[in-house]
C-alpha cells in the first residue's frame, strides 16, 4: 500500500465549506439550468467558435442564388454583427473567435461581409464598413488571397474568384480505388471523409458560380496583383505563415505536382473522361446516402453546405433536384446570441449536454426536488437513441453499426459516437436507478444491450476507443493530409476521452446487469485500462483532444482508471494524475487552462487578456474537482477541494448561473 509522504508547505487552510452553503448553491444552479430546458427535455446551447463556417454557408447560398431566401435581412444583419464583433484589433480574423488573425479566417470573413451587403468603401456607417476596410488591409499587407490555405482556395474557386489551377487536386477517382488500399477515402476519419467527398465532386466538375458584378469586384479587392495576370499554378502551395500549422511533406507536394500534370492529359482522352464520369457518379451516390441518412443535416457544417452545392450543381431544378431538401435544415446550424448569428460547429450538442445534465443533477443528492426536469430529460434520452442501423450493406457505404447508439446531437442527425453512446448509457442507468416514479419510464434492457453492443464494437485492437468508427488505417496516411490548417485529421484516432467514457459505461452497465456478455466486458475493460496507462504522460496527465485540454483529459483518465479498479493506494498512475492536478491549482483555489494547451500540446496557464495575470476558469475547476473527488482526495486532504469549492462559489452569479 502507498504511504502518504510528508506534506510540503501549503496554502493557508480555510475552514471547510458548510454543506448547507453547497446545497444552496447547487439548488440555485439547478433552478437556473432547469429554466433553460427545452420542452422536449434537452438543453440547447451555443456550439459556435470556428470563424470559417458562416462564410462557407454564405458563399454557397450566394452561388445558388438563395442567399436572401434562406437568410432574410434580419438574419443577415445579425451575421454582419457577428463578423464585426469577432474581428481582431489588427483587422484580421482567426481560425476561431479567440485565435490570432489568419489568412483563412480573414479572407473568408471579408468575402462573407461583402456578400452580406457590407460596403468596401472607406467610410464608417451603421453597418461598420471600416470592418471591411480593415480586413482588406490585413489581407493585402500579407500578399493577398493567393496565400489563403487550401480550404479557402476551394471556397474562392466555387465563388469564381480564384483559378482552379491554383488548387491542389481533389480527384473523385479516389472513390474508385480498392478499399484494401490504406489511402482509400473510406478508411479516413468520417469528418475528413465527408468533407473531401463533396469537395472531390465539386473539384471534379470544376463547379463555379455564375459571375456577378460583386464577384468581379472581389477579384480586384482580394489580390495585390491584377487578377488576369496571376499564374495560378504557382499559387497551389502558397500559404500565409499565420496559417501554417501543418506544413506539407515533400512527398505530398510531389504527389500533387504529378497529378496536376497527369489529370489534364487523361481528361483529353475518352477513357479518362469516362473514368471521371464514373467517379463522379460513385461519389454522388455517397453524397445522397449521407444526405438521406441524416435527413439533410449531414455530419457537420462544412459537408452540409458542400453537399448542398453538389446537389445544386447536379440538378438546379427545384422540381427534380434534391437541393431544396437541404434548405430547411440550414436553420439546424444557426444560433443567434449576444454576439450575433453564427453557424455552429455541429447541429448542436443536445444529447451530450442532456446526458451530463442528468448525471450532474443526480450527483447533487437533490434529484427528488427536480422530478419534472429529470423526466423530461429522460424522455429526450429515450427519443434520441438511434433505433436502427443505416440501410443497405454498411460496408458499401463505409458506415459502422449504429443501432442502440446515441449521437452527439439529435436522432435525425444519427451519426453514432463512442463517448456519446457511453454518456447516454450512463445517464440512462442513472435515471433508472432513481426509479420510474421520480425519473419516468426507463430505457428497456434490450435497448441498453444494443448500446453495449455498439460500445464493444468500437474498441480498437490496441484497446482504445476512437470517435465515430474504428481506426481503419495508419498514422502515416497523414502524409497526404492536404489541410495546412489542421493536423491529425486523416484517420479516427483512439482518445482518452472516448476510451474512458466507454470504460465507465461498461463498468456501470456490468454492475447493473452482471450476466450480460460478462466475459467480453471484463476483457474489454482490461484492454481499455492498458490503453489508458499506455498514453498517460510522464507528468501524470493525459492530453485531451475534445476540450481544453490536460485538465479535461486527466479528468477522463482518472475516471477511466477508477472504473477499471484503480485506487489511490494501489495505483501509481492514479497517484501521478492526482499530483498533476494538484500542481496546477491556483492560489485562488481554481484551475485555469488556456486553449493554447491544445495547440502547443503542453499545459498553458490561462491569463487575463487585459492585464496578463493568471486567471481561473469555472469549467476547468469543476473538471479538476470531479477528478480529485473521484480519486478520494477528501479522505486524504480535503483542503484543496474546499479551496476549489470556495472558488466555484465566488464565481457563481446571483441568478444561479456560472460564467
Amino acid at each position: 500500500h502507498y504511504h502518504k509522504p510528508a506534506a510540503a508547505a501549503a496554502a493557508p487552510v480555510a475552514p471547510p465549506v458548510k454543506r448547507a452553503v453547497v446545497d444552496q448553491a447547487m439548488r440555485a444552479g439547478v433552478d437556473f439550468y432547469q429554466g433553460l430546458q427545452d420542452d422536449d427535455g434537452h438543453w440547447a446551447s451555443d456550439y459556435g467558435g470556428p470563424m470559417f463556417l458562416l462564410p462557407g454557408l454564405v458563399i454557397s447560398l450566394y452561388v445558388m442564388g438563395k442567399l436572401d431566401q434562406v437568410l432574410p435581412e434580419p438574419a443577415q444583419r445579425e451575421m454582419r454583427r457577428y463578423l464585426r464583433n469577432h474581428q481582431n484589433e489588427d483587422g484580421g480574423y482567426g481560425l476561431h473567435i479567440e485565435g490570432h488573425s489568419t489568412m483563412f479566417g480573414t479572407v473568408l470573413s471579408y468575402v462573407a461581409m461583402r456578400l452580406l451587403g457590407m460596403s468596401a468603401a472607406d467610410t464608417e456607417d451603421i453597418d461598420g464598413a471600416s470592418a471591411v476596410v480593415n480586413a482588406r488591409s490585413w489581407i493585402i499587407a500579407r500578399g493577398g488571397a493567393v496565400n489563403v490555405p487550401s480550404w479557402g482556395k476551394f471556397y474562392l474557386c466555387i465563388l469564381g474568384v480564384y483559378g482552379w489551377e491554383g488548387l491542389n487536386p481533389v480527384p473523385p477517382e479516389c472513390w474508385l480505388l480498392p478499399y484494401a488500399l490504406p489511402i482509400h477515402p473510406g478508411r479516413f476519419w468520417c469528418h475528413c471523409r465527408m468533407v473531401y467527398l463533396p469537395m472531390s465532386v465539386l473539384y471534379g466538375r470544376r463547379a463555379t458560380g455564375a459571375p456577378t458584378a460583386l464577384t468581379e469586384l472581389l477579384k480586384k479587392e482580394l489580390y495585390v496583383e491584377e487578377y488576369a495576370g496571376i499564374t495560378w499554378d504557382e499559387t497551389r502551395n502558397m500559404c500565409a505563415k499565420e496559417d501554417l500549422y501543418y506544413p506539407h511533406p515533400w512527398a505530398q507536394d510531389a504527389l500533387w505536382w504529378g497529378l496536376t500534370k497527369v489529370e489534364p492529359l487523361l481528361l483529353r482522352t475518352w477513357p479518362g473522361r469516362l473514368l471521371r464520369a464514373a467517379a463522379l457518379r460513385c461519389a454522388m451516390k455517397h453524397v445522397h446516402y449521407e444526405d438521406e441518412n441524416t435527413r439533410y443535416i449531414d455530419i457537420g457544417p462544412v459537408n452540409k453546405v458542400m453537399n448542398m452545392l453538389c446537389c445544386w450543381f447536379e440538378d438546379p431544378s427545384p422540381v427534380t433536384g434534391t437541393w431544396p431538401k437541404h434548405l430547411p435544415r440550414v436553420a439546424d446550424y444557426l444560433w443567434v446570441a449576444e454576439d450575433g448569428m453564427k453557424m455552429q460547429g455541429y447541429n448542436g450538442s443536445q444529447l451530450w449536454d442532456c446526458a451530463f445534465a442528468v448525471q450532474a443533477i443526480a450527483a447533487t443528492g437533490l434529484a427528488a426536488e427536480y422530478s419534472g426536469c429529470l423526466q423530461a430529460a429522460h424522455r429526450y434520452l429515450r427519443d434520441s437513441q438511434v433505433a436502427d442501423d443505416c440501410p443497405g450493406r454498411l460496408s458499401d457505404w463505409y458506415r459502422h453499426i449504429s443501432k442502440g447508439a446515441w449521437p452527439f446531437s439529435t436522432r435525425d442527425h444519427g451519426w453514432p459516437i463512442s463517448d456519446c453512446s457511453s454518456e447516454g448509457l450512463k445517464a440512462a442507468l442513472e435515471l433508472e436507478a432513481l426509479g420510474s416514479n421520480l425519473a419516468g419510464p426507463p430505457v428497456s434492457p434490450a435497448r441498453l444491450q444494443d448500446c453495449v453492443n455498439v460500445i464493444l464494437s468500437y474498441q480498437n485492437a490496441g484497446g482504445g476507443w476512437a470517435t465515430y468508427e474504428n481506426t481503419r488505417s495508419y498514422k502515416w496516411v497523414e502524409i497526404i493530409n492536404p489541410a495546412e490548417t489542421f493536423g491529425d485529421i486523416m484517420i479516427d484516432y483512439p482518445y482518452v476521452e472516448c476510451s474512458s467514457a466507454s470504460l465507465q459505461a461498461l463498468a456501470k452497465f456490468h454492475r447493473r446487469h452482471p450476466r450480460h456478455r460478462a466475459d467480453e466486458i471484463t476483457r474489454s475493460m482490461q484492454r481499455g485500462r492498458d490503453f489508458l496507462l499506455s498514453i498517460q504522460r510522464a507528468d501524470g496527465s493525459w492530453y485531451g483532444s475534445w476540450a481544453i485540454c490536460f485538465t479535461y483529459g486527466t479528468w477522463f483518465g482518472v475516471k477511466g482508471l477508477i472504473a477499471t479498479g484503480s485506487s489511490y493506494d494501489t495505483c501509481p498512475a492514479l497517484r501521478k494524475a492526482v499530483e498533476f492536478l494538484l500542481s496546477k491549482q491556483m492560489p485562488c483555489g481554481g484551475w485555469g487552462e488556456s486553449y493554447l494547451s491544445s495547440q502547443k500540446k503542453q499545459y498553458t496557464q490561462a491569463v487575463n487578456l487585459e492585464g496578463g495575470a493568471p486567471t481561473s476558469h469555472v469549467v476547468n475547476t469543476a473538471w479538476a474537482v470531479l477528478a480529485l473527488g473521484a480519486a478520494g482526495q477528501a479522505g486524504r486532504d480535503a483542503a484543496p477541494l474546499h479551496r476549489a469549492a470556495r472558488s466555484l462559489l465566488r464565481m457563481q452569479c446571483p441568478n444561479g448561473d456560472w460564467p
